[in-house]
């Protein structure tokens, strides 16, 4: 039988605190117990010990922790689709990262999802069908299914792309209004500049995850002009204003940038932490990933949730194990005002597996690292 999310009582039995989040009884501490990434039904358990604080973790569940900038493999200097190092991967969604030094010799096209590309570092050019795009550190590139295109760095530029068989979408505001956390007038789209030349052009296009190779006797991306609603843009997290409760923690779901049907992407970025109540929680509270796996991207400032993070690393936490804070984090979050950590955040529906390159550049012990404080 289906029951709505109204027809469950709010149940409360033994030591709680009156408001989520405010004011835990002093000596416990709180777990969110949540479906649909904070968005369902939800219980707060009152632990005496925090849910991480396991001796061994033994399987596939262990969180991981890597190197994003240092995947074997990443000093790739060939074509475009042998520069991608994927670290996570399921059937919905694939996690790489890229360098690039030069211009690609080659144009590309993905005929199996769209691309969403994240600039940790560098600058220059994405160059479409539809016209050119500047690019520059901190931008979302937004590249639709079936888009030739190419990237021409100016400085040597390292990205972050998701991969999604699904379309991304830019999630409803709600009571917020259409104009919260990004105005649509920051999306810069790109303006018809076609090319002209002649001679010997290869577009490389991804189907089916093969690779076929078309050419041409004269320059692809030659469209003097183009309307309609789909077609790929740029985002820079500059322009993204997240929201704030002074006396309350917000959930990751707060930050939400994009959406598909299978994922979340959310983008952390500076901004004050609850001062406005004593009782606040200022670090994000635990929690169990019930229904979505969580890869985190930290791009750049201060994580401060967890120890030892440099930016180009990435953490992987997956369903069905508990994870918050490290004891470090919740000892600095009791004085500290603001964080400036800037981040990507990547929930997916349908569990993720390390790959062999992602193993392969992964923190050994990291699972122990919330009772140990580093990484061992």
């Amino acid at each position: 039988m289906h029951w709505p999310y109204a027809d469950f009582m709010h149940i409360v039995r033994g030591k709680v605190t009156r408001q989520a989040h405010v004011d835990v009884p002093f000596g416990l501490v709180e777990e969110e117990f949540g479906r649909n990434g904070f968005f369902g039904r939800a219980s707060h358990l009152y632990r005496t010990r925090p849910p991480v604080e396991w001796q061994s973790v033994e399987g596939d569940l262990a969180p991981a922790a890597l190197r994003a900038t240092e995947l074997p493999g990443l000093r790739h200097k060939g074509p475009w689709s042998g520069a991608r190092v994927a670290f996570v991967e399921n059937a919905d969604v694939t996690l790489s990262m890229a360098q690039l030094e030069t211009p690609m010799r080659e144009l590309y096209r993905n005929a199996d999802g769209d691309e969403l590309i994240f600039v940790h570092q560098g600058a220059g050019v994405l160059d479409t069908d539809f016209g050119p795009l500047a690019y520059q550190r901190g931008d979302y590139l937004m590249i639709p299914r079936g888009v030739t295109y190419s990237l021409s760095p100016d400085v040597a530029s390292s990205f972050l792309i998701v991969e999604s068989a699904e379309a991304f979408e830019i999630p409803d505001r709600g009571l917020l209004g259409k104009h919260a956390l990004f105005d649509l007038d920051t999306i810069e789209a790109p303006n018809p500049a076609p090319h002209e030349e002649r001679g010997d052009f290869e577009v490389h296009v991804k189907r089916a995850g093969k690779m076929s190779t078309i050419r041409y006797p004269f320059h692809p991306l030659n469209v003097a002009g183009w309307k309609g609603d789909l077609y790929p843009w740029r985002l820079n997290i500059r322009d993204i204003r997240p929201i704030l409760s002074e006396r309350y923690h917000l959930p990751p779901s707060a930050h939400a940038t994009f959406i598909t049907p299978s994922a979340v992407i959310c983008t952390f970025l500076p901004r004050g932490l609850e001062t406005g109540d004593p009782g606040a929680m200022r670090v994000p509270f635990y929690h169990s990933n019930i229904d979505f796996d969580e890869v985190i991207f930290y791009h750049d400032g201060d994580f401060f949730s967890r120890a030892g993070i440099k930016p180009g690393m990435v953490t992987f936490h997956p369903q069905g194990i508990h994870h918050g804070p490290q004891p470090e984090a919740v000892r600095a979050g009791r004085s500290k005002e603001r964080t400036s950590e800037q981040a990507v955040m990547i929930d997916t529906r349908r569990p993720l597996s390390l790959t062999a390159a992602g193993a392969a550049a992964s923190i050994p012990n990291y699972h122990l690292s919330w009772t140990n404080e580093e990484d061992r």
